[in-house]
């Protein structure tokens, strides 16, 4: 699984992941920091990326557009270091691979995780 991992997080998720067994690219490696959500989408869906985040805009772009890829991962906790909420997001990757193959979004609190299956239906 390919990660394109949002602005709004730290580029040392890149090595965190890494080191799961994730290829993960931060997007200040290959895109302009003001970029807009949408042009960070485009990019994930033609390149394969499942984007990750800490922005609920990729989640409304999804919804409004009934888009059906790139695959969202949403972290909705305050914490966000690699090592605090990190164990979880590996887990639920893991667990949720396929399902991010073909098309979701995965929406993770601390303690939970949530999986919708895209297109986002109203």
């Amino acid at each position: 699984m390919k990660l394109l991992i949002d602005m709004n997080l730290s580029p040392h998720w890149v090595s965190y992941l890494g080191a799961a067994g994730f290829e993960a690219t931060h997007w200040s490696s290959v895109g302009a920091a003001n970029a807009t959500d949408v042009e960070i989408m485009a990019y994930a869906s033609k390149h394969d990326f499942v984007v990750l985040t800490h922005d609920l805009d990729f989640s409304a772009i999804l919804a409004a557009t009934h888009g059906t890829k790139p695959s969202v991962v949403q972290l909705r906790t305050d914490n966000l270091r690699p090592e605090i909420i990190g164990g979880s997001l590996i887990a639920a990757l893991q667990q949720m691979a396929g399902e991010l193959a073909e098309g979701a979004l995965l929406t993770l609190d601390t303690g939970r995780a949530r999986l919708s299956l895209l297109p986002l239906l109203r």
